[in-house]
């Protein structure tokens, strides 16, 4: 199966309800690791909205239908994050509690070293525009 073409990725994230469950994963490792307390605190303190838009985002990166933009109109990840003062530990800890929902789901190995591969490519976008941002 070649991940990112179509709706591969989404098929092999089990759809909505895999991707809403990697999702839920996520926030659960963000509230309960010690090292993801700074990221966690960037956060309003009812993370529904958060998890929404990341669950309707991720649906449509996968290939799915494209949810987000439905709902809260085009996006631009970069941008979304550049008014928070991030570091790279917080690129770390966010990959971090992403590589731990990933591992905890029923994927197929090469789906989920496929993820972590491409959760990293935003990341760094992220951190790049931000280090832009404080200069």
């Amino acid at each position: 199966m070649q991940y990112g073409r179509l709706d591969a990725s989404y098929q092999a994230a089990g759809g909505e309800s895999g991707i809403r469950q990697l999702v839920k994963d996520f926030y659960d490792n963000m509230e309960q690791l010690p090292s993801a307390k700074r990221i966690r605190d960037m956060h309003n303190a009812d993370l529904s909205e958060s998890r929404d838009k990341l669950y309707r985002f991720l649906v449509g990166w996968m290939g799915g239908p494209r949810l987000f933009q439905a709902t809260y109109g085009p996006i631009n990840i970069p941008g979304a994050h550049r008014h928070l003062s991030l570091v790279q530990e917080d690129a770390d800890a966010w990959l971090n509690c992403m590589n731990r929902a990933i591992d905890s789901q029923p994927y197929h190995e090469s789906f989920k070293d496929y993820l972590k591969e491409q959760f990293k490519i935003p990341a760094q976008r992220i951190m790049a525009v931000n280090q832009q941002a404080t200069v």
